[in-house]
Order: structure tokens, then sequence, then C-alpha cells
């Protein structure tokens, strides 16, 4: 029975392990350029959304802070109604995979996590400016993420 008992433990020891330590608003800003222009103006919104990850290791091992940048400009009768930025980062403790998988990690699993959040900040966030609710729609992460990596490999085959 000591024998069972040990094996799983060995095993699952070496077995891919993620875990979140925190998630926080690490940044947010909300201009209204025009101020009260932007209220007398006829809302025809136009959104232009940019999106920015970026993974740093901390001091912990098998430990990285991810960090989600959005920037949504609205403009409105090509008049910049309101301009927002949200960054939402998080901890996150990923340990037993390969470089390649960690990778996919911090660049699509974790900003899939941090997204919702994200997503119910801005929108907050707006709607406490005075303008209407703000609803981003869901991103596919890791179909950026698989993107980005087709871009950095054929772009050298291509040249």
């Amino acid at each position: 029975m000591a024998e069972t008992n040990t094996a799983p433990t060995q095993t699952e020891s070496n077995e891919p392990q993620f875990q979140i330590h925190k998630i926080y608003i690490k940044d947010v800003s909300f201009q209204i350029p025009d101020g009260a222009k932007a209220f007398q103006t006829e809302w025809t919104p136009e959104l232009n959304i940019e999106i920015h990850t970026e993974a740093k290791p901390l001091e912990e091992t098998n430990t990285h802070e991810v960090i989600l940048s959005i920037k949504c400009t609205v403009n409105t009768k090509d008049k910049p109604a309101f301009v927002t930025e949200v960054q939402q980062a998080g901890i996150f403790e990923i340990s037993n995979v390969s470089d390649e998988q960690l990778r996919q990690a911090l660049g699509a699993y974790c900003p899939n996590v941090l997204y919702p959040y994200l997503r119910e900040t801005i929108s907050d966030v707006v709607t406490r400016g005075g303008f209407p609710q703000l609803s981003l729609a869901p991103i596919n992460f890791d179909m950026l993420y698989e993107q980005q990596m087709q871009q950095q490999t054929g772009g050298g085959t291509n040249a």
C-alpha cells in the first residue's frame, strides 16, 4: 500500500501546474478630450481598439506577471468622445511545462483569464464617465497567439 501512495505523488509533481496568485488592475485611464462637448454631439460612436500583452518573469521560481492592455478610442462625428486605457494584470505560477507550452500559456491562456476582468473594468469606467455601456466582444487570444507565431516563423522564410 505504501508504494501505491507514493507513486501518484511522484507522478503529480511532474505534471503541468498552473496557479493564479493574484488578478489586479495595474493602471486605468479615462479621458474626455472635448469635455462637455462630447455630450452635446449626436451619438454615432466609432470604436477603435488596440490590444497588447506582456509577460515578465518574477523573482519567485516559475512565477510571471502577465499584463493585458487595451486602449479604446471612441469617436463620434470624427471627434474623440472618450479614450480609455486599462492594464489588467495577473501573477501566475506555471511549472512542469516545455518552453513552447510556457510561451503559449503566457501569450494566450493567461490573457484569456484576464480578459473578462478587463471587459468589466472598461464597461464600468465608461458608464461612470457618463457614456452608454461599452461591452467589448470576446477575443480569441489562442488565435491571436497562433497568428503571431506564424508571423514570426513565416517572416523569416518569406524574406
